[in-house]
């Protein structure tokens, strides 16, 4: 390990701590590209800044707040900065119910008028549909709900929200609204905006280009009017923006009077990875970073293969054993789980993986496609907290992980139901070993439920309290569950709504939705772009096709210059507006920094043989590492 690049961004970190002097306070975008330390950095500025301001923090009542953008990461903070009571650390969720908890009758205005916002969309779509549709009777059964919801809302004294679970109450606030109202109300209260900067005099955002579009406006608007009380702090690096909502170009929203240090070392990556992510970046903006003095020289291939070839899985494990004889390391040889495989497009990851039917449907709705990304959201949580542990509990005859599932949330033994059945609870508890020996039996039937199938026996045997999003799924007398679907408007006018995403999501095998879980939480040899940022692995393996991804948000061909950008691409490049070409440069930048040693890109093209000479074109791979596959 070289000492000299250790220190080599020592400039950037001294540049952080002259904006936290709590006196005069700056506000600051850091630019960090992959691999150059940011957590690292934001770790050693607050211990700084604990250390010599600790004690007017500690008289003052205030804290540093730290945003991060996952739990793991929360925690990982956390414990790097030992728990230090000057230091709240939390999520976006967390951190924003923090500032409005307690707003009760301005949460209960804000509901209304979002509810009866909703309803009038609803009834729209509804006088435009067919009445005896599937769609229509879906959408009724929303209507309802929502209606049921606003007419409860006067009795509401207190909400309640959890950033860590599905909050199904009817008095508990979903996560997508507690970001949406706090960016209202940090734009509309005074007092809100006093109290933010009151109680966090410094403010530090992780990921800071992934937060919300709405609430980052917010954030800036509160930095704009206390420029002198407070220091807002962001910190990341726009070409690994991930998610749709994130604010777009939010580098060119910083005002002059911030200070803009950059780290441009990356610790991470071997030199030749280095080279190609810095010519990926070159047409977006420019940034290039530097390798380590003792950074090992590593491997990069570019594998181009026919999409039409049948066998993909096959093909790609030829190319794994051909990166064994290149690079000797057998590793890459001894299967998939030495090798981290990442699909640029989700829904690749989905076939492969075989989750496409229930992830497809859903992704496709642009409203939940990020929480949904995430596994968060009520309709997920019911199959993926719920249903799912209390399967694997039953499979694996643990009755004692089965009682803890059940206990947690199930109406068949809420304290009010065992107090109401005086002597007869033994009859109960049989009742719950009843429900759970018949969902057993469900799900491990010769012919495999649906997830609907299952949805409804949970919902007739009260295992579980459904959430308003599946009600409408949730009874056996669905209009049109017999099969009169209307495949028009099914499939084309109500497909990119939350509720006909569920409807057709919920047509899947329920073993779809297991799989659909393990690749979220990132324990699948498939991984999410969202779950490897910042995580980096010996031996990566990035797939890509335009075929696969259906042109639904990313374009390969046309990033690599096989293809020719359409006027519409042109157009949004003269409007400034983000194109599909900039999405997928951006998520090709993300996975291929991950690689710690050795890079493979598959790349299924329609002409191998033309995109091999595109690529060899553009450079970013020299023509010896480019390799046709048969």
């Amino acid at each position: 390990m070289s000492a000299v690049d250790d220190v080599f961004d020592a400039e950037a970190d001294e540049a952080i701590l002259v904006c936290l002097n709590m006196k005069k306070p700056r506000s600051f975008f850091l630019y960090a590209g992959a691999g150059s330390g940011k957590t690292r950095s934001l770790v050693e500025a607050i211990r700084t800044v604990c250390r010599e301001q600790g004690r007017r923090l500690s008289l003052t009542g205030q804290k540093i707040g730290v945003i991060t953008y996952t739990n793991a990461a929360c925690d990982e903070i956390k414990q790097r900065l030992e728990f230090d009571p000057r230091v709240e650390v939390s999520t976006i969720h967390a951190f924003a119910w923090s500032l409005i908890a307690g707003y009760d009758s301005d949460i209960r205005k804000w509901l209304a008028t979002r509810l009866l916002q909703d309803i009038g969309e609803l009834e729209e779509a509804q006088a435009k549909s067919r009445p005896n549709s599937k769609a229509a009777s879906d959408r009724a059964r929303s209507i309802e709900s929502k209606r049921r919801r606003h007419a409860s809302l006067p009795i509401i004294t207190r909400f309640v929200y959890s950033p860590t679970s599905d909050n199904r109450t009817r008095d508990s606030l979903n996560h997508a609204e507690v970001i949406a109202m706090t960016a209202d109300f940090l734009s509309a209260k005074a007092g809100l905006r006093r109290l933010l900067v009151t109680r966090f005099p410094i403010l530090l955002i992780d990921e800071s280009q992934d937060t919300s579009r709405r609430l980052m406006d917010a954030l800036l608007d509160v930095e704009a009017a206390y420029r002198d009380a407070f220091c807002l702090g962001l910190f990341g690096d726009m070409m690994q923006r991930i998610y749709a909502d994130g604010k777009d170009r939010l580098a060119e929203a910083i005002p002059d009077a911030w200070a803009k240090p950059r780290k441009r070392m990356n610790h991470r990556c071997p030199t030749r990875v280095i080279a190609l992510i810095n010519k990926i970046r070159r047409d977006e903006d420019g940034e290039e970073q530097q390798p380590r003095s003792d950074a090992e020289p590593g491997v990069v291939r570019l594998f181009v293969v026919s999409q039409a070839i049948a066998d993909k899985t096959a093909a790609e494990a030829t190319i794994a054993a051909r990166m064994a004889e290149i690079t000797g390391d057998q590793c890459w040889a001894d299967g998939s789980d030495s090798i981290k495989t990442l699909a640029l497009e989700h829904s690749m990851s989905a076939r492969r993986f075989g989750f496409e039917r229930f992830f497809e449907p859903l992704y496709a709705v642009e409203r939940i496609r990020t929480s949904f990304l995430q596994g968060s959201g009520a309709g997920i949580g019911l199959f993926t907290r719920e249903i799912l542990p209390l399967v694997s509990a039953l499979r694996s005859k643990d009755r004692f992980a089965v009682a803890a599932v059940v206990r947690r949330t199930s109406p068949l033994l809420e304290r009010r139901t065992l107090e109401a059945a005086g002597e007869k609870q033994v009859e109960i508890l049989g009742n719950v070993r009843q429900a759970c020996d018949g969902l057993l039996a469900l799900v491990d039937a010769e012919e495999k439920p649906t997830a609907r199938a299952v949805l409804r026996y949970v919902s007739e045997a009260n295992l579980f309290t459904v959430p308003d999003v599946l009600l409408p799924f949730a009874s056996a007398d669905v209009a049109g569950a017999d099969g009169d679907i209307d495949e028009e408007e099914g499939e084309e006018a109500d497909q990119k709504s939350e509720l006909g995403g569920w409807r057709l999501a919920l047509d899947a095998p329920f073993d779809q939705i297991e799989k659909y879980d393990r690749y979220v939480r990132g324990v699948s040899q498939f991984d999410t772009h969202q779950g490897v940022k910042g995580l980096e692995f010996p031996r990566v393996m990035v797939v890509v096709s335009d075929d696969e991804a259906r042109g639904f948000m990313f374009a390969y061909d046309k990033l690599f210059g096989a293809k020719e950008k359409s006027k519409t691409d042109l157009d949004n490049e003269t409007a400034g507006k983000e194109t599909t070409v900039d999405r997928t440069r951006r998520l090709f930048y993300v996975t291929c920094s991950r690689a710690e040693e050795s890079l493979a890109v598959v790349y299924y093209a329609a002409q191998p043989a033309q995109a091999r000479d595109a690529m060899i074109r553009q450079a970013w791979f020299d023509a010896e590492e480019i390799e046709l596959i048969a």
